[in-house]
């Protein structure tokens, strides 16, 4: 049973981790080259909007040196491809979008190495580049194995544009590896209006009643006299049976055809034998998840669930394994895990994968929880996670090589939420993460959110001073307690230090370290952990993904392969 999550460039990961066609549904929510810089948005506990903004992900493409590798890269492994791109940079020159397209082409040739036979690419976009998307697709796929561009209509807002027309849609590009593929027709519910149509009721059910003679005359079967009755005859200028004389008895001896005063027959058609409208492409079903939606996670372009469930339950089964090579949030993770699905996500920055994480925890509670006395929760070994460290030299390399994505991930070690606050990236303000936690106030008796702020530091040059500065930071921002968090073993100075702040009095009547040194080390291997008590069980900190307590209904009619 597979269920991974990969923390790396989804390149490296498909070249490196992922074997030939084991992958049965492909989906993939990338960048649109949108040229804007799209920030996960923290709440306070109070619902208010914090300053801790944090970059998600930078939709800004530019032609550099890993654009032309990439070129040359292509005109090893698809000489065609390489030749549409080359016209296509030509054409549109060494910009943001050509650096895009290309980044995109030499993944796709990856992804459908790695799908089935029998599997399925569902690519998201929209209008702006989805026309040269569906070129590269029809050389790395070939023409025949499109089946369906489709249109999400994600907004029903109805302000105007002055000079163009409202941008309601993304475009949903649905491609086959080959004519043999799974495909699960999906039916969407009956209208209301449609629902009325059955009035009648017998001891089967509700129903409606189905003309069988339908106008324009016909010579063969559907011609003929049935029970005395001629369809040529019938109307102003001939009718036919909707079937044969020998489907009409068949219905007859079932008794589900009705005779009408002038002898006209209908047949009874039963409400439980109505599966709905089947699904077409023009999806206007489903809408965008606001920010005040109870699935909102606050992360930037996150799609809804029902959305990545339709998808999934459409283009594959029960324990097929799905791979969404920019997973962002998880949302496709998160509709595979409730559909019984394998999955794998993969994701360049440590913020996705630890969101990810905690949102399968949340969601999937009776699975992934593992509750301390102390209300803490625990990570479990339910899925794996591959790329973020596991030793302390792995997470000395992720310093040197990236320290901000070291910060993230060492602050995901204690549950926090990022901080970046209104400094540029790099700015330090002392302070790299922030746990809200509810504790009970016995002088208000009622419970107050209190706050711990979190401090991370990676470089050789800890010291003593550093706790000091967490204490006024502490002071600052009204906290009631701070982590520290470092890379190298704390001195015995810095725990001395720490040891003077004292015992913060919580309201189940225990007492924890006002402040707490934690080192990488113990952390990863679990000899250290952070203490507190928190009521609100980590929901005062991160929004919580709503839990799923059992698999989805089927929607599906037809199973099989086409």
């Amino acid at each position: 049973m597979i269920k991974k999550l990969y923390y790396g460039d989804n390149l490296d990961i498909l070249k490196n981790h992922i074997s030939d066609e084991i992958i049965d549904l492909i989906y993939l929510d990338p960048p649109f080259n949108s040229q804007v810089n799209y920030n996960v948005i923290f709440n306070t506990p109070k619902g208010e909007k914090s300053e801790a903004q944090i970059t998600a992900f930078e939709d800004t493409w530019t032609w550099n040196i890993e654009s032309e590798r990439c070129i040359q890269d292509l005109k090893q492994i698809r000489g065609d491809l390489a030749e549409l791109l080359d016209l296509l940079v030509r054409t549109l020159g060494k910009n943001s979008l050509s650096a895009y397209l290309v980044m995109m082409a030499i993944r796709l040739v990856e992804l459908h190495r790695v799908l089935k036979p029998t599997g399925s690419l569902y690519l998201h976009c929209d209008p702006t580049a989805s026309h040269y998307l569906k070129m590269i697709l029809d050389i790395i796929f070939e023409a025949k194995n499109f089946r369906n561009e489709i249109i999400w209509e994600r907004s029903k807002n109805r302000s105007s544009i002055s000079k163009s027309l409202r941008k309601a849609h993304d475009v949903i590009l649905f491609y086959s590896k080959s004519n043999n593929y799974i495909f699960n027709l999906l039916y969407k519910q009956l209208s209301k209006a449609s629902l009325e149509n059955y009035r009648y009721e017998d001891e089967k059910g509700k129903y409606r009643l189905v003309p069988l003679l339908v106008s324009g005359k016909r010579n063969g079967e559907t011609g003929k006299v049935w029970r005395e009755i001629d369809p040529n005859k019938q109307g102003k200028s001939g009718m036919h049976w909707v079937t044969i004389p020998e489907k009409l008895e068949e219905y007859d001896r079932q008794n589900l055809i009705i005779f009408s005063k002038n002898n006209i027959p209908n047949l009874k058609y039963y409400l439980e034998d109505n599966s709905g409208v089947p699904l077409s492409d023009n999806w206007y079903d489903i809408p965008l998840i606001s920010s005040n939606s109870k699935e909102s996670l606050g992360y930037p372009t996150q799609k809804p669930l029902k959305l990545l469930e339709r998808i999934i339950e459409s283009s594959s089964n029960e324990n097929d394994l799905i791979l969404d090579p920019f997973c962002g949030c998880g949302t496709a993770v998160h509709a595979s895990e409730k559909l019984n699905r394998q999955w794998i996500g993969i994701d360049i920055t440590h913020l996705a994968i630890s969101l990810i994480e905690k949102r399968l925890r949340d969601a999937f509670s009776e699975k992934y929880l593992d509750n301390s006395e102390d209300l803490i929760k625990k990570k479990t070994d339910f899925f794996e996670v591959e790329g973020t460290p596991k030793t302390l030299d792995a997470a000395v390399d992720l310093f040197n090589r990236d320290a901000y994505q070291f910060q993230w991930w060492a602050i995901s070690l204690v549950n926090a939420q990022p901080y970046q606050g209104k400094k540029k990236k790099g700015a330090d303000s002392g302070i790299d993460g922030i746990i809200y936690f509810d504790d009970f106030d016995s002088k208000k008796s009622e419970s107050v959110i209190k706050k711990i702020i979190v401090s991370v530091k990676g470089g050789k040059n800890i010291n003593v001073s550093m706790i000091r500065d967490l204490r006024g930071t502490m002071e600052a921002n009204n906290a009631s307690m701070g982590f520290f968090i470092t890379l190298t073993s704390p001195t015995k100075p810095m725990i001395q230090e720490a040891a003077k702040a004292g015992f913060y009095q919580a309201g189940n009547g225990k007492k924890y370290p006002v402040i707490q040194v934690f080192s990488i080390e113990g952390l990863i291997n679990g000899n250290e952990e952070a203490k507190y008590y928190d009521l609100s069980w980590g929901k005062s900190t991160f929004k919580q993904a709503q839990k799923e307590r059992e698999s989805n209904g089927k929607q599906i009619e037809i199973n099989g392969i086409y």
